[in-house]
């Protein structure tokens, strides 16, 4: 999972939306960004699961890893709201092209080793990978802004996606369950079996019940967890030094690591008791924000925070296990990838709801009118939420 976990370890990450602010963005401006971050990738997320499902995966990832390089490189050479803005373009195309891609590689492989069930603990295991890359780079962005400012962090960030982007070369050529170009058992075009896949795995999610309930729960989840890019400027809000800010943020990712590793012991949790972690992860992450935001509880308000984060993040790994095992994975990647764009489409409203919210509203309250319809989701989970071992009907 080493490829997982590289691509994580970038220092500029725990800075990147002080770098905005410093450049002369407001907090309405960034959530802009945000919006055409999450637009540029809910557009391309279904259309690149499509070619996942049609061309070599491991062709997009590594496609996938230098426009994430372009990213960061463009934001170093050009600081300015439009370059911030082509380096989000990028990241969302970037994003798109992984997002279902990866999932489905890890699991062809598990399956061609007949180790299914495992892949909620392995994917859990890659994800604490991530956050302890992510914990990592965020703790080392403080005392690299001290070297050498947002350039030293900048560059260090554009050298590790560089490398990561070569570890590529090192994964594997799962098996798929079943080729694209036989979904409609004929040999086509390249052009007539990406539109077999795409339509296969659109209407699997459209026509099968159970597909579209755990697509829809594992979204909301991942949507639930799209706040975390305002953890920097809340910091600030709470009057943290731009050399704490990285300190306080990793905390929450600590909650996240925690939260991934254990999915594995999780992965066979019902419906009502993901329902009630839902619900005790919404209400830290209320009250955490809420000490934040009174100047009272920096560490403590972010080490609820991070509980909160942890939470939610072990129930979205343990709902999209869950959704694996539920569909028919003859177009596995495109399936997933719908996964992402509702995702997109619900932390475009986040994003939305920051950046005209900001101008009356704390970032406290914000986060806190956030979370509230993850009660909503923690509702509904107990029904929505598949079965262990359930299969599509299709």
């Amino acid at each position: 999972m080493a490829y997982a976990a590289t691509r994580e370890l970038v220092p500029l990450y725990g800075l990147y939306a002080l770098l905005f602010e410093d450049r002369g963005l407001s907090t309405g401006s960034i959530s802009l960004l945000f919006v055409l971050w999450s637009v540029v990738a809910f557009v391309t997320e279904v259309p690149s699961g499509a070619w996942a499902d049609t061309v070599s995966r491991r062709g997009l990832l590594l496609c996938s890893g230098a426009l994430f390089t372009a990213t960061f490189t463009i934001w170093m050479l050009w600081p300015t709201v439009w370059g911030f803005a082509t380096g989000f373009v990028l990241w969302g195309v970037s994003e798109s092209l992984k997002s279902g891609t990866f999932e489905a590689l890890l699991y062809d492989e598990l399956a061609a080793l007949g180790a299914e069930r495992r892949y909620a603990a392995v994917t859990g295991y890659a994800n604490a990978g991530e956050m302890v890359c992510v914990f990592v780079a965020i703790l080392s962005a403080a005392p690299l802004f001290e070297l050498g400012g947002y350039a030293l962090v900048g560059w260090l960030s554009v050298a590790i996606t560089i490398a990561n982007a070569a570890l590529v070369l090192t994964l594997p050529s799962a098996p798929r369950v079943m080729d694209a170009d036989e979904v409609d058992g004929t040999r086509d075009t390249l052009l007539a079996r990406y539109v077999g896949a795409l339509r296969e795995g659109t209407t699997e999610v459209r026509t099968d019940k159970v597909v579209r309930r755990a697509v829809i729960l594992a979204a909301a989840l991942l949507a639930g967890l799209a706040f975390d890019e305002y953890f920097g400027l809340l910091a600030r809000e709470g009057g943290a030094s731009i050399e704490q800010v990285p300190v306080l943020v990793a905390l929450t990712v600590v909650g996240q690591v925690i939260g991934a590793a254990t999915a594995g012991r999780t992965a066979s949790m019902s419906g009502r008791v993901m329902g009630a972690v839902v619900m005790a992860g919404a209400v830290l992450l209320a009250v955490g924000a809420l000490a934040v935001g009174a100047l009272a509880g920096g560490v403590g308000g972010f080490v609820a925070i991070g509980l909160g984060y942890g939470a939610l993040h072990n129930t979205a790994v343990v709902a999209e296990a869950r959704l694996q095992d539920t569909m028919s994975g003859r177009t596995r990647a495109t399936v997933t990838s719908v996964v992402g764009l509702t995702s997109e489409i619900l932390s475009v409203g986040v994003f939305a709801g920051f950046a005209v919210g900001s101008t009356w509203i704390p970032l406290s309250g914000l986060v806190v009118a956030t979370v509230l319809p993850l009660l909503v989701v923690g509702l509904v989970a107990g029904r929505w939420l598949p079965t262990r071992g359930c299969s599509a009907s299709s």
